[in-house]
């Protein structure tokens, strides 16, 4: 089992919004870092940190489980869809997605109280933050729960 971070922007979905559909596939990654880390690296069973962003309270704000590895994100096909991408093939498509499932909420674990954690200096969040699908390491994991706590 590995971990990630996945950041979202919290008016488009939310912590709040994958706990009242329990599971949701995870769209619209058009960054192709991100999408070789859910394509190659991401698997059933990894669990997660959803990181709400671009918002005034920004932070992990809960943990989710993927329960669907890599498939072909059919929204790069939809004309009318704001992730459409004109480019993409359906037989060579260019984005892809994962599901994942609902596991608890957590207090917001600010951004700002990550950065000041020293457990935490080499998390890919503090050194490149802007990368919407993250590593986390084992050890980076425990110690964003075990602020919990605090």
């Amino acid at each position: 089992m590995a971990y990630w971070l996945f950041k979202t922007e919290p008016d488009t979905f939310s912590i709040d919004t994958l706990k009242a559909q329990g599971t949701s596939c995870w769209e619209g990654v058009r960054n192709y870092q991100a999408r070789n880390l859910m394509r190659d690296e991401v698997k059933l069973g990894d669990k997660v940190f959803i990181y709400h962003s671009s918002c005034k309270h920004v932070g992990v704000a809960g943990i989710a489980t993927v329960t669907r590895e890599a498939y072909p994100d059919h929204h790069q096909f939809d004309p009318e869809s704001p992730y459409f991408d004109p480019k993409s093939d359906p037989d060579n498509p260019r984005w892809i997605m994962v599901d994942v499932a609902y596991q608890q909420h957590l207090p917001l674990i600010s951004l700002a109280s990550i950065k000041a954690n020293p457990a935490l200096s080499d998390m890919v969040l503090v050194k490149r933050s802007r990368l919407s699908i993250q590593p986390v390491t084992e050890a980076q994991w425990l110690a964003v729960l075990a602020m919990v706590n605090r």
